[in-house]
């Protein structure tokens, strides 16, 4: 893992990751990125994001954060959720792997999902699941990392640039 470092986020560092998550998060969305929101797509949407709906998850310690970090920038982040109803407490969900567009094709990503992983081992974790736009560029990382396709939805969810369009989300997963 050359020229880019992968740490945790915890409570007590978001604020000082916030900014350049969200940056990570409006640029991955403005490049057709299918992770829950459609265009416009502001900055100031991006960050309530973070403070919003991950900050308080990260606080409570269901949720792990991950960021990637490459020439003093948040490059890349992703997030495993670990707040799952009693008798799904040996898995962990992934959510919102994002590389930003300028640090792409750089290893980042399978190197987040690699650290996610061992997070999730360390946490006594069994099993992984994800979903993902269906024929979406990361299916084929999943698949590389060892993920299964355990089934397909069809208009799942609305394409972030044309909202009027409906996409399948492919179902996967992991045992670790």
């Amino acid at each position: 893992m050359t020229g880019f470092s992968i740490r945790d986020v915890t409570a007590e560092t978001l604020a000082d990751h916030l900014d350049g998550l969200a940056y990570v998060l409006h640029a991955s969305v403005h490049q057709g990125a299918s992770v829950s929101f459609i265009l416009p797509f502001s900055i100031d949407d991006s960050l309530r994001f973070w403070r919003v709906k991950v900050a308080p998850s990260v606080a409570a310690g269901t949720r792990i954060l991950l960021a990637a970090t490459a020439e003093d920038r948040v490059a890349g982040t992703v997030q495993l959720d670990v707040d799952l109803p009693p008798n799904q407490a040996h898995r962990g969900e992934v959510a919102k792997l994002l590389v930003h567009p300028d640090f792409r094709k750089r290893g980042i990503a399978r190197a987040l999902m690699e650290t996610l992983e061992q997070r999730a081992r360390g946490l006594g974790k069994s099993l992984i699941t994800l979903d993902t736009r269906t024929g979406d560029t990361a299916e084929p990382l999943y698949r590389s990392l060892g993920y299964q396709v355990a089934g397909t939805i069809p208009n799942f969810a609305r394409a972030p640039e044309t909202p009027d369009r409906l996409e399948a989300t492919t179902y996967m997963y992991k045992m670790l």
